[in-house]
């Protein structure tokens, strides 16, 4: 991704993260204890090397239910050992204790009262080993560490959010513009050199407009762009192709395109970080409350304790924009990508309300540490970061690997 560092004055170190699944730990910290009573079983699951929804399937397939009788609290990295909580209303126990998978294991069966939901969780503590890299550039992995302490985290939205393709953002774009044909070009074709050949294939024949060929390349797991290709060719309407596409899927496009516009605003205002302007929105660390700046000056002791921080917009039809300074960056870069906030009130009856979200994110408890193991040596980074926050991008401040 093309984001600029907040530490661009020091120096990275180098090296490499997720090069095996056990270099990336992520424990997630709950929201709040399971009571020991009521109907739901809650119980922690440790994974290694899937996503969250692949091992929710699985378990749902054990215990002979549907993947959204499983509640969880957030999604964790699937290149990573995880840690986290799940929960199951009227759960067998004893078939849940049964419950044997290689890469995914169920353990502390207990109750509470309710099923767990998005976001309830306080945040996830992280120990990532940085390959390649010793002893000898820990004083420069400090440095930047404590810049980030001081200062925060750049709180953007990580590549992750992107897709492996990288083309959520633009997909999302075009659902809010309505430019469904456009949707359709980018969906089922525009090929890039880091493709499966078969996608790619599949891709290339439908840009020639080989439709009947394009359907055939496409592999049979590829369910979303085989049922919008099936609607396209069958009606030839980018709107038929859209209402065929998974409804959970068309979230997340929109999701992206919030989050490219939050990034954008995001570099707009990097160097200024931890200061607030007249005119913010700022939140408060503790309960997340936000509430309009009027005396920068007042405030600001706020924002340097790490009170308050200033926010941009997840925009959709009912976030507020922020005022002054701050107001018109935010409605000059929704004017650069040529929508505005009543656009997302039509999005395939997704009606996107839009939200605020805190500029930065504060590291807690931080440290480094040099090792070395049968692989060779590596420093490894630890810290908490709240929910909803990338570690990567702390990863990527303290690394810097595209830096010439």
């Amino acid at each position: 991704m093309d984001l600029p560092y907040l530490t661009n004055h020091l120096p990275g170190i180098g090296g490499r993260i997720k090069e095996n699944v056990e270099d990336f730990r992520v424990d997630e910290a709950a929201l709040y204890a399971p009571c020991g009573r009521g109907t739901h079983a809650y119980f922690r699951v440790t994974k290694m090397g899937v996503p969250t929804p692949v091992a929710v399937n699985r378990i749902a397939r054990h215990m002979g239910v549907r993947p959204t009788d499983i509640g969880v609290a957030g999604l964790k990295d699937a290149q990573a050992v995880t840690t986290q909580w799940m929960s199951l209303e009227h759960a067998n126990v004893d078939r849940l204790r049964r419950f044997r998978d290689s890469q995914v294991q169920v353990s502390d069966i207990t109750f509470h009262g309710n099923k767990l939901r998005i976001g309830h969780l306080a945040g996830n503590r992280f120990a990532i080993r940085i390959r390649g890299v010793g002893e000898g550039k820990l004083p420069a992995a400090r440095r930047v560490l404590e810049a980030l302490e001081r200062r925060g985290v750049p709180n953007f939205f990580g590549e992750q959010r992107f897709g492996a393709r990288g083309d959520t953002a633009a997909l999302g774009a075009a659902m809010v513009r309505n430019d469904l044909d456009e949707f359709v070009r980018i969906f089922l074709g525009r090929s890039i050199p880091d493709d499966p050949p078969d996608c790619k294939a599949a891709r290339d024949a439908f840009d020639a407009g080989y439709l009947d060929r394009a359907l055939q390349r496409w592999p049979r797991h590829y369910v979303d762009p085989r049922k919008a290709l099936i609607a396209y060719k069958r009606r030839r309407s980018p709107v038929a192709a859209l209402a065929a596409i998974d409804k959970r899927m068309k979230r997340l496009y929109v999701s992206a395109f919030q989050s490219e516009i939050f990034n954008d605003v995001l570099t707009a205002r990097l160097d200024g970080l931890d200061a607030v302007l007249p005119g913010d929105l700022a939140e408060k660390t503790d309960s997340g409350g936000v509430f309009p700046v009027e005396d920068a000056a007042r405030e600001q002791p706020r924002a340097s304790a790490f009170e308050i921080s200033a926010t941009g917009p997840i925009v959709g039809y009912r976030c507020n924009l922020a005022e002054g300074e701050p107001g018109r960056i935010e409605r000059e870069i929704l004017a650069k990508y040529r929508v505005t906030q009543e656009d997302f009130t039509r999005v395939d009856h997704l009606r996107a309300k839009g939200t605020r979200r805190a500029l930065r994110f504060r590291l807690g408890e931080p440290n480094l540490a040099a090792w070395r193991d049968a692989r060779g040596e590596f420093i490894e980074v630890t810290f908490t970061a709240p929910s909803g926050c990338y570690a990567t991008v702390a990863l990527r401040e303290i690394m810097k690997n595209d830096l010439p």
